[in-house]
């Protein structure tokens, strides 16, 4: 058996540098992923670290790319992980062994140099994630082939200066979409954001200012959604979501606004609104020579540059479609890691999964459980079961997230389902009992990564004492001038004010009657 970090050359990232002076590209390579020069992370950084390895004090909660990049770094120094990496390395080919059926091995093929070379792997990790090959849907636009201007995939976009001046549409209201619209707002002439069936934008700062994954992702919040009725439910989802400002006043509501569909995190676009250097146009009807007409009849004249923010396909071409079904955009697999119909579990799919929660604790917990099965400590169901599980599952996607959001899925049920499979999930009704402080952090207070580490194989003695220092490590970058005293949240305050005003209803009701 190789080991886990081995086979993490069964994917696309054929990196260009020294591992320790790896720095962001000013153009993009075929077959990897791509950011622009001015990315920060969506998710604060005591809920995106690896579970034993918290980020120093003093990172900031939301980190630039490069700052993200030194943790990661920092990270593989301190486990040794760079021995076992192989850098500048493409994997062209992934194939089954002749005895799979009693081996479970692959063969892989490797191009490195211009020299091609090939191995034998008892398994393989698949971690090419899902943001490498840009999905362009320009047959859904007619009279594009008669634009005039530059007409490009938002994975090409780097930095903002050679706009200057210019007239720009953004096709797209997700993530990529609304920062280059924000970030270009401030040079170009005149941008607007075409969308076809809107977006919720939360920002980074929430309730009185604390990081909006550190209140929002909580047990108790899962607890809540996942038990009120769904009426209650979708009426509280929508509140959160308009807590900062209305979005039928900015063009910005979706279409079917109880959806779970990701939101966008970006701070800038409601003031870039009201300040007018930012335009929400709906999906656009056609296009001219130089300019688009959008469905509701108006019209954006002598633009300059079209930008696709229209997502990206899934695609595997090292491997042979038959083991992981690529179809209608959906990839069939148990759990969103395992191909269930392999004779063998031996190749598992990590990262592929998307939700509110980040991606590096969803991919830890992913292949820890991973590895145990293709060591086999743990097994797998049959596949009929399994396949029973995927179209279960399909179904309640469809209920939360919508038709578009294969991938979608909810972060603390599937971390817990994950966790249950290695024991390492935390048991909270044990916990009241036996550790009343750390119990109230896990059940009201952030679902930080340090939970899946209390308990079950891969302990950790800190994770404990990391749970309840988590928003001393959470306030500390920002107390750059002192003023008093951090001031931490009352985990509980908020809900006791949410349920104030019904008790205070009901009792004014029995008063006058």
């Amino acid at each position: 058996m190789l080991a886990s970090t081995r086979s993490w050359k069964g994917q696309e990232m054929n990196f260009p540098l020294d591992p320790l002076d790896i720095h962001l590209q000013d153009h993009t390579e075929e077959g990897r992923a791509s950011i622009y020069q001015s990315v920060f992370t969506n998710s604060s950084k005591e809920m995106m670290c690896f579970p034993d390895f918290p980020y120093p004090d003093d990172f900031p909660n939301f980190m630039h790319n490069r700052k993200l990049q030194e943790y990661i770094t920092a990270f593989c120094k301190e486990k040794n992980l760079l021995k076992y990496i192989q850098f500048k390395t493409l994997v062209s080919g992934i194939n089954k062994r002749p005895d799979f059926s009693i081996t479970g091995q692959w063969d892989v093929t490797t191009e490195r140099n211009g020299k091609k070379e090939s191995a034998i792997f008892d398994a393989v990790l698949i971690c090419s994630g899902h943001h490498v090959y840009p999905h362009l849907p320009k047959e859904s636009f007619p009279g594009l082939k008669l634009f005039k201007g530059k007409c490009f995939h938002s994975r090409e976009y780097k930095e903002p200066g050679v706009f200057k001046g210019k007239r720009v549409l953004v096709l797209g209201l997700g993530n990529s979409g609304c920062d280059i619209a924000t970030e270009l707002s401030h040079t170009a002439e005149q941008v607007m954001i075409s969308s076809r069936s809107g977006s919720w934008v939360m920002s980074r700062v929430w309730d009185e200012g604390y990081p909006w994954d550190m209140l929002f992702i909580t047990r108790f919040e899962t607890f809540l959604k996942n038990n009120l009725p769904t009426a209650i439910s979708d009426w509280w989802y929508m509140k959160q979501m308009n807590a900062r400002f209305k979005h039928e006043n900015y063009g910005l509501m979706p279409l079917n606004r109880t959806l779970r569909k990701e939101p966008v995190f970006n701070d800038e676009l409601p003031a870039c609104i009201l300040c007018g250097i930012v335009s929400v146009k709906p999906n656009v009807r056609e296009f001219t020579e130089t300019s688009a007409i959008f469905e509701d009849g108006t019209v954006f004249e002598g633009i300059d540059c079209v930008i696709f923010a229209t997502g990206y396909s899934y695609d595997y071409p090292f491997i042979d479609e038959s083991i992981i079904k690529n179809k209608n955009n959906e990839v069939t697999l148990f759990k969103g890691i395992f191909p269930p119909k392999l004779e063998k579990p031996t190749m598992a799919v990590i990262g592929f999964v998307q939700s509110l929660g980040a991606t590096i604790p969803t991919v830890d917990l992913q292949a820890r459980w991973a590895v145990r099965v293709i060591k086999g400590t743990c097994t797998l169901p049959s596949v009929t079961d399994m396949m029973d599980d995927i179209d279960k599952k399909r179904g309640k996607k469809l209920k939360w997230f919508g038709t578009s959001e294969t991938v979608q899925t909810d972060y603390i049920t599937y971390m817990d389902e994950l966790a249950s499979f290695i024991g390492a999930k935390p048991h909270i009704p044990w916990l009241f009992l036996t550790d009343p402080k750390l119990a109230v952090e896990v059940f009201f207070g952030p679902c930080s990564p340090y939970q899946f580490r209390l308990v079950g194989p891969g302990k950790w003695p800190g994770a404990r004492n990391a749970i309840l220092t988590q928003w001393d490590r959470t306030l500390k970058p920002m107390k750059t001038r002192g003023v008093g005293k951090p001031q931490k949240p009352c985990l509980l305050c908020r809900w006791v004010r949410l349920f104030i005003l019904p008790v205070m209803f009901i009792a004014v009701f029995f008063a006058l009657i």
